[in-house]
């Protein structure tokens, strides 16, 4: 009993401390970050917002979260999205469902945060990053251009947002899947950019189909696999104990985003 105890917490305090490193970042970050209200229809949507220290308006981006909701790693994105000048707002899409019709720091556990994930209605998600994006394209800060960008889940609702809003200056696409139908894909405006691990079957297994449907199509998909880095190295490739593979990658395609990022 006494081991299976000490296990119990040896791992509750594993996750506990997971994103200590985001969270410590956020506390010493300089930049002004913010929560804001963005409301459409009935529904009020809970996101993290934050600004450059730059001098002339700028680019926003629209972070979607995984499926464990809006983490600090997650917010931590944004405040580098901005630390490299751009205004990032990351909505938080359990906003409303937690206990008590609260957001995902409301949730008791991960779990019940994947699970109410796993429910959301699609047309739901889309109103509720069409309203983050018209939110923050608003700003006076920002220069009316609009990008996308998601993990995991995120990813995934990263590409199907593409199909949704054909403003979109590009959406980052960061292991997640494509959508399901050929027809979807006819509807993207914007160049799509993927990152993807070595080490993950299960979505890279859908790549060849989003390429061939996108060629099809005649619309911009830039793929890109690092060798070794697992599904989530991003979030995984920042933790101080983290795998050399993971790190590495998270690295490189934190340039090769920051590099198409100029170019919007």
């Amino acid at each position: 009993m006494r081991v299976t105890f000490a296990l119990i917490m040896a791992l509750a305090l594993a996750n506990v401390s997971a994103q200590d490193f985001a969270k410590q970042r956020l506390e010493k970050s300089s930049r002004h970050q913010e929560w804001v209200a963005v409301k459409h229809g009935e529904r009020t949507v809970h996101a993290f917002l934050v600004f450059p220290e730059v001098k002339n308006k700028t680019l926003a981006v629209v972070v979607i979260h995984e499926n464990r909701g809006l983490t600090d790693w997650v917010r931590s994105v944004a405040d580098q999205l901005a630390e490299a000048g751009y205004i990032a707002i990351a909505p938080d899409l359990l906003s409303g469902t937690a206990p008590n019709g609260g957001k995902t720091s409301d949730f008791p556990s991960g779990d019940a945060a994947r699970e109410a994930i796993s429910n959301l209605p699609p047309d739901q998600v889309t109103a509720d990053l069409n309203a983050a994006a018209d939110y923050v394209a608003k700003l006076p800060a920002c220069n009316g251009k609009v990008a996308v960008a998601g993990f995991c889940w995120g990813g995934r609702q990263s590409f199907r947002f593409a199909t949704n809003r054909p403003d979109l200056k590009a959406a980052f696409v960061f292991y997640g899947t494509g959508p399901e139908s050929k027809d979807d894909f006819v509807k993207i405006k914007c160049p799509v950019y993927g990152f993807y691990g070595g080490n993950d079957a299960r979505v890279n297994a859908t790549i060849p189909q989003s390429a061939e449907f996108m060629t099809t199509a005649a619309k911009i998909f830039e793929p890109i696999t690092y060798d070794g880095a697992g599904h989530g190295f991003m979030r995984s490739g920042e933790d101080p104990n983290a795998a050399e593979a993971n790190k590495q990658a998270r690295d490189q395609a934190w340039s090769r985003w920051q590099e198409l990022l100029k170019k919007l």
